[in-house]
């Protein structure tokens, strides 16, 4: 992995802060749109993940997408769908949310900690629609050449 902190911005969110509504299961369930800073000049593709830190199950999955072109920015609102065209045929994997963004959605009452990462690559990564998060990181290994987390709470 390459020395440089892969930064981002989470637009409407700092990191540990609440999620804005319009990102969870409560509000339009959309995924956010994400600046990209200090990205290496050898990055070919993006991956982003979501993960509830709060839950029973260790880190687990909301959202899982790979394959997105190196950019400066995601867009928001990103389709469900095993490929996404918009963002270069970029693949959404098996997660709470199946193969497209789920946001925060804790039972009522209970605060859940929510925890954003953003992987910088070095090629295209060949699998299957229906992987998950365990399987991406393991094939994504040592083609993994930056990444960086921001976290936020929602109740």
């Amino acid at each position: 992995m390459n020395n440089t902190v892969l930064e981002f911005v989470c637009i409407g969110m700092d990191d540990g802060s609440k999620f804005p509504i319009e990102y969870t299961g409560r509000g339009q369930d959309i995924s956010p749109e994400f600046i990209i800073k200090n990205l290496s000049p050898n990055a070919k593709t993006l991956a982003v993940t979501l993960e509830d830190l709060s839950h029973p199950i260790k880190d687990f999955t909301h959202w899982v997408i790979w394959n997105i072109p190196a950019t400066d920015r995601i867009k928001k609102n990103i389709p469900a769908g095993k490929s996404v065209p918009m963002l270069g045929n970029a693949r959404q994997g098996i997660g709470y949310g199946l193969h497209r963004y789920a946001g925060p959605k804790p039972p009522k009452g209970k605060k859940h900690t929510y925890r954003f990462t953003v992987y910088s690559l070095d090629c295209e990564i060949n699998m299957s629609g229906n992987s998950m998060k365990r399987s991406f990181l393991k094939k994504a290994g040592n083609h993994i050449i930056q990444k960086g987390s921001i976290v936020g709470e929602f109740e």
